[in-house]
């Protein structure tokens, strides 16, 4: 077994923190074994390296080594991806392919960022690292390897088993060892080292004399948080090195570069917060069909009070709100929105007046009419495997249970119809 510094040396890495060393240390005595490893570090730090080094250090250095980043494989596809899938198996499947775990039979597979995993993959997952089997996507033919799993995540999955995002017997099976990275910001004594060696790497690859900084440059760096940790210290590194044309970087230039230290920890918060793109997005869908039911309720309360009316007299303060708040936007009044002899919506030459109508009455007797102002039924689910086990049941209802003709109604193959149908239990 290498040692410690051995093992710095042929992986590039720096450093001397207290932490960051155990960290190494805990993946080499790990190594030999087959145990599953989860990482833990924020994004930038250099998880990366710890499944190389688990790899290199075990019997299993011969095989193959695969890593995979989880948060970039879109949840339609990941299963076929990781597990593989038989020809046909959904549109687009024209031959058989195999996944990620076939392909590292032997060898190790790194899963980043695991804790963005779907839930129905999460129990695949278990069931390989339980078992090591799996099925490939549209097959029922059960296969086995033998692959060691090292997963990485820069949140903390705890809080999203808490909250159902993540299966927690996976969780405590992924976490058997787990191996804690610490941010740059912790390493104070290391970034003056990181930052001279990615100044020397973009001097030799850029042609260029070697950057230097001032010791009072050196002591801002070291105390400045990087929220970006390493990922963000070696891109400062290049960008002082390309762009700077003195050599010595003075403190005022550092300062003109870097951002101040509480405008940076004030994203950092936002983005711990869950302040990120796609909640963000998520929140303004929301709001936009709040608003959407809001509207459609008003219009519901305006022609509820509109039928059981016969006089604009009798319209109340609320609905004349109403008429106002619905068609204020509407530059042109809509000609063809209702016929003329039901005009029941005032134009905008005719302002309502108790002294001027604004719609024709027709001469129709309404006292023995019954309204259904029932809520309008929305659909049950929105689920697109409620959905398409529906589609199914009715094209076999509607050939009387012939798959062939139900197949073509659907537009799917007669094998998938029938894996379909053995899915849902039809």
């Amino acid at each position: 077994m290498d040692s410690l510094q051995t093992i710095k040396q042929r992986f590039g890495i720096i450093g001397n923190n207290v932490v960051l060393n155990r960290a190494i240390e805990k993946a080499i005595q790990v190594a030999p074994t087959d145990i599953s490893v989860l990482v833990v570090g924020e994004s930038g730090v250099g998880k990366e390296f710890i499944p190389k080094i688990i790899h290199n250090q075990s019997a299993r250095k011969h095989n193959n080594y695969i890593a995979v980043n989880c948060g970039a494989i879109p949840e339609g596809t990941i299963d076929s991806e990781l597990f593989g899938h038989e020809k046909g198996a959904f549109t687009g499947a024209t031959q058989t392919r195999k996944g990620y775990f076939e392909v590292a039979d032997g060898g190790t597979i790194f899963l980043d960022e695991v804790g963005e995993l779907p839930l129905s993959t999460q129990v695949r997952l278990l069931r390989i690292l339980e078992s090591g089997e799996f099925m490939k996507v549209g097959s029922s033919e059960l296969q086995k390897k033998n692959v060691r799993v090292v997963a990485a995540t820069n949140g903390k999955l705890m809080e999203a088993v808490e909250k159902g995002q993540f299966r927690e017997d996976l969780y405590y099976r992924l976490n058997t060892i787990q191996i804690d990275i610490p941010p740059l910001r912790e390493r104070k004594e290391d970034i003056n080292l990181l930052f001279r060696k990615f100044a020397s790497d973009f001097a030799n690859k850029y042609r260029m004399p070697h950057i230097e900084l001032s010791p009072d440059a050196q002591n801002y760096i070291a105390n400045y948080p990087w929220p970006g940790n390493i990922r963000q210290l070696r891109n400062f590194a290049e960008q002082v090195s390309v762009v700077e044309k003195e050599r010595v970087i003075s403190l005022e230039k550092i300062m003109e570069l870097l951002p101040n230290n509480s405008t940076m920890l004030t994203v950092t918060k936002k983005s711990k917060d869950g302040g990120s793109s796609d909640f963000m997005e998520r929140e303004l869908l929301f709001k936009v069909l709040l608003d959407m039911k809001k509207d459609l309720n008003d219009l519901r309360a305006l022609t509820l009070d509109l039928i059981k009316h016969k006089d604009v007299d009798d319209f109340n303060g609320n609905t004349q709100e109403l008429i106002q708040r619905v068609y204020q936007e509407q530059e042109e009044p809509e000609e063809d929105f209702v016929p003329s002899q039901y005009n029941l919506v005032p134009t905008k030459s005719t302002p309502i007046t108790p002294n001027t109508p604004s719609y024709q009455q027709p001469q129709y007797d309404y006292s023995n009419d019954v309204y259904d102002v029932s809520p309008i039924e929305e659909p049950e689910s929105l689920s697109l495997q409620d959905n398409e086990k529906e589609m199914i049941k009715l094209a076999l209802e509607k050939h009387r249970g012939k798959r062939k003709m139900a197949a073509d109604e659907l537009g799917i193959s007669e094998r998938t119809l029938y894996r379909k149908i053995k899915q849902y239990h039809l």
